[in-house]
């Protein structure tokens, strides 16, 4: 047998009896939150979902979670006012879509919408103007009806994903077209 050993065990891979007893799930799942937590902000249904895929006892997962919930190394209400902001700032998201990424994240309900009640329809107006202001070619003849289509077309669609509705998203791009045919 050669010296180095991968399977773990015997004298030659280094542990002892003692280590090869099973590891106690608490400090397990303790291990898992804290390596996740150090990584980025994570809700607890985030959490509780990672755990349950590194098959940590639900008991046991619940034990833990609630243990960082007490210390407030997990708080959803915080996270999901941070998640707004940041989605809102670095994606320019509209709230709808910052929405479903929070119930992706296991934040519905009231904790959702206070954290969506920082966004106010202002900052949305002036969030898909910022980004249809980017992406707007200047030097294209705007009052050519077929290549005015096209363009709003493609930045109406932009800010859909984005999660604004039709109805803003169509006023916005308008405006700044027209801004443009004027100049």
């Amino acid at each position: 047998m050669a010296p180095f050993s991968n399977s773990g065990t015997g004298p030659t891979s280094g542990t002892s009896a003692d280590d090869t007893a099973e590891a106690d799930p608490h400090d397990v799942a303790r291990s898992i939150v804290l390596r996740q937590l150090t990584a980025s902000p994570k809700s607890r249904f985030q959490l509780a979902r990672k755990l349950a895929d590194r098959d940590v006892p639900d008991e046991v997962a619940e034990a833990v979670l609630d243990r960082f919930e007490e210390v407030q190394l997990i708080d959803d209400a915080e996270f999901a006012r941070m998640w707004v902001r940041s989605r809102a700032q670095t994606k320019g998201l509209a709230a709808r879509a910052i929405q479903r990424e929070l119930a992706d994240k296991g934040i519905t309900g009231d904790l959702a919408e206070v954290a969506l009640s920082q966004l106010t329809e202002g900052d949305e107006l002036q969030a898909a103007r910022d980004l249809v202001g980017r992406k707007l070619k200047t030097g294209i003849d705007y009052a050519d009806r077929a290549v005015r289509d096209k363009h709003t077309r493609r930045l109406v669609s932009m800010l859909a994903r984005k999660g604004y509705s039709p109805s803003l998203a169509f006023q916005v791009v308008g405006e700044a077209i027209d801004g443009l045919a004027e100049d």
